[in-house]
């Protein structure tokens, strides 16, 4: 990846946090590296070098530099929302792939050779697969050095390092320091809720506009998987080696997070998949310059900057949803869904706390609400975002979504819904656990729609939705959606879909987020 070096030197001169792991700067008098906003002196031109990555920096000798701590910078938001080979393979990097099934489990799932996909990362970030996994588990491992009690061999594993010899000296390499200074350095803080619990900051490119980010989790969550309370969202997770919980609180700067963690190999894919949910890696700045340029949005651009696009820590539970909430309302999807999770399955780690019946049976909603139940779409699909109340069990008692071969063998009592979208359900379930349909956030973007268009039930506002929320699509736009309708007539915009849909393209790439500020409007 080409860097320019003025552009590059500028933001490094103004300390601007916006490029935040955009690059990485090297300093070679000194031997680090740093981020962009990093607060020490400004080095001489002459003695700078930048970095696509920091496994690049790394690769030149230098180590992280003590102050900035750039490990922790937020994500590039290129491999946050590219859709070819190289950003499905930073997405798959990130949620431990490589650590769990090494380089050639990595190339399997992109469909490259191991050759071919060293040269195409060399290319692009000047570090290959390994280089980039080993730089990701240093960081894991200094986050479970720094807020852990765990003893340094189990911290080698747990990171993912094949012996505790590699962990020392990936360690001081990195760091600069034995893994016992960098304890000793930061202070030994034991984890507060007890064994298996970390707490630590997800950094973010501001402006974030939490509440939208909260607001949006709170309509949707499901009763024994998540809630929203106090300013705090809480879900169950279902991680490669175990289940977890997650709590994350947006403060000012970050997002703090606390993890219960069964097994510590699931830090990195558990901190990935928070980030992606809460779209931390985004680019703000880009998207509301785009989307402010149209003055419709412009007014609700300046009033709330930073909208995010909410995402999944799981791309199964989203086409459910998506495919559950075809022409009923948010709410009533809540309700089919609650249903679905606490039917009674032979596996003992699916049971759930009882469910508050208040949740199940609401009559409280207004005329205006009730009234976003009927809506069509072009294959008799439709969706409305609508907002509503609900509460679920505390902290301590979440769980993750069933997986797709626990739904392939529920009963048809469990579903609670018409026939046909039954066995929709029932189709998609089959071709995830098969391995026919991928929907992590490593998959082919437009093979994995053409896939889910090709389940009897699902048609183009499903697939849309699936791509949005899911894959992390950030160009999607649901033109038939009744409530995106609804915001764009609000705003002064077409009512027509066809209309509709020919003047979003003055949104693009960022339609996806055009779509979260037209539900916001309605």
């Amino acid at each position: 990846m080409e860097l320019d070096f003025e552009r590059c030197y500028r933001a490094v001169d103004s300390r601007d946090q916006r490029f935040d792991g955009w690059f990485y700067t090297g300093v070679t008098t000194t031997g680090i590296y740093c981020r962009p906003s990093c607060p020490a002196m400004t080095p001489k031109r002459q003695n700078v070098r930048f970095f696509p990555s920091a496994a690049a920096a790394q690769g030149a000798g230098l180590r992280a530099c003590r102050r900035c701590r750039p490990d922790a910078a937020p994500g590039s938001p290129q491999w946050d929302v590219r859709a070819d080979v190289v950003g499905r393979a930073m997405r798959l990097i990130a949620d431990g792939v490589v650590d769990r099934d090494g380089v050639p489990g990595l190339a399997g799932r992109l469909g490259y050779t191991e050759r071919h996909l060293h040269r195409m990362l060399r290319a692009e970030l000047g570090a290959g697969p390994l280089a980039l996994a080993r730089a990701q588990r240093a960081q894991t491992a200094r986050t479970l050095i720094e807020t852990t009690e765990l003893g340094m061999a189990e911290i080698a594993f747990a990171a993912g390092f094949g012996s505790v010899r590699q962990f020392n000296d990936t360690v001081r390499e990195v760091y600069g320091a034995a893994p016992s200074e960098l304890r000793t350095m930061r202070g030994r803080r034991p984890a507060v809720g007890g064994a298996g619990t970390i707490t630590l900051r997800l950094a973010y490119r501001p402006p974030l506009h939490a509440a939208a980010l909260l607001d949006f989790l709170a309509v949707r969550a499901l009763p024994g998987v998540e809630e929203v309370r106090d300013g705090t969202y809480r879900r169950g997770l279902r991680l490669p080696h175990g289940p977890a919980e997650v709590a994350l609180t947006p403060v000012d700067g970050h997002v703090s997070a606390t993890l219960r963690l069964a097994d510590m190999r699931d830090l990195a894919p558990a901190v990935a998949r928070c980030r992606r949910l809460l779209d931390l890696d985004a680019d703000p700045e880009a998207v509301d310059t785009t989307l402010a340029a149209d003055p419709a949005l412009a007014p609700a651009v300046r009033a709330e900057p930073g909208v995010r696009l909410p995402r999944a820590v799981d791309g199964f539970e989203m086409a459910v949803r998506a495919i559950v909430g075809q022409q009923v309302s948010v709410r009533s999807a809540r309700t089919t869904l609650t249903r679905l999770l606490h039917h009674p399955t032979p596996s003992p780690d699916l049971h759930l706390h009882p469910v508050d019946q208040e949740v199940l049976v609401d009559e409280s909603a207004s005329p205006d609400r009730k009234a976003l139940d009927h809506r069509q779409e072009g294959r008799g699909e439709g969706r409305s975002e609508g907002q509503g109340e609900g509460r679920s069990e505390g902290w301590g008692g979440l769980r993750g979504f069933l997986e797709a071969g626990e739904v392939v063998g529920l009963p048809d009592a469990a579903f609670g819904m018409p026939a046909g979208r039954r066995e929709t359900l029932r189709a998609l379930a089959r071709a995830v656990a098969d391995g026919e349909i991928v929907l992590d956030p490593g998959g082919d973007r437009q093979e994995t729609v053409r896939r889910l268009l090709a389940v009897p039930g699902i048609g183009a506002w499903t697939a849309g939705y699936v791509a949005m929320r899911a894959l992390g699509d950030p160009d999607v736009f649901l033109p038939t959606d009744l409530a995106v309708r609804r915001g764009g007539a609000a705003l002064g915009l077409p009512d027509d879909p066809k209309t509709l849909d020919l003047y979003a393209d003055r949104w693009r790439p960022w339609r996806s987020y055009a779509v979260i500020r037209l539900w916001r409007a309605a």
